[in-house]
């Protein structure tokens, strides 16, 4: 009587830890809904917009009820401003994406933050799109990215970039973790 009993608690306590340690590996993955540049200067978020937005898809249409923009907020000025939104992006990314025919919104890429602080690598998370995007900051301008870059995308989820970055310089790797929206992983 006592065995099974034991085997029980071994199996219930088991299943909470691996439970405990796939939340925790999911935010060691990525940053969810919130990432700091490298300097410190800015923070890129998502903000919920406050209407639905219907939308052809793939296979049906849908709405998406909460659609997110990439917002970017400036410690120094302390003002937040859209950076990537829904008035501007699917038309620009159409545009880029000649062979696909459906909307794209923010909220479906994962955003690779580089280290000049400057250039979001943008990668297709949800549809099967395959183009990737790079977008500039400052001029704010969406560009495709080659499919010859210097980047190794791993799992999905992290980037390595490895190089010298001056001739002063060592060889080494730089990995980045992708900044999502909260609705890709709900």
């Amino acid at each position: 009587m006592k065995k099974p009993i034991i085997l029980f608690f071994l199996i219930f306590f088991s299943n909470s830890i691996m439970a405990d340690s796939l939340e925790t590996s999911t935010e060691d993955l990525f940053y969810i809904g919130h990432m700091n540049s490298h300097n410190k200067k800015f923070t890129l978020y998502f903000k919920t917009r406050e209407k639905a937005i219907l939308a052809r898809g793939e296979n049906f249409n849908y709405v998406t009820d909460y659609p997110q923009d990439l917002y970017i907020y400036d410690y120094k000025t302390k003002t937040s401003n859209p950076l990537i939104s829904y008035e501007w992006f699917p038309s620009q990314a159409k545009y880029l994406l000649n062979e696909y025919d459906f909307p794209v919104f923010p909220e479906d890429f994962a955003y690779y933050l580089l280290k000049d602080n400057n250039t979001l690598v943008m990668i297709s998370a949800t549809k099967n799109i395959k183009k990737n995007f790079k977008f500039d900051i400052a001029k704010k301008k969406l560009n495709e990215y080659p499919l010859n870059g210097k980047f190794d995308f791993i799992i999905s989820s992290i980037a390595k970039n490895c190089g010298h970055s001056s001739l002063k310089e060592n060889y080494k790797c730089n990995y980045y973790k992708p900044l999502i929206s909260n609705n890709l992983i709900n």
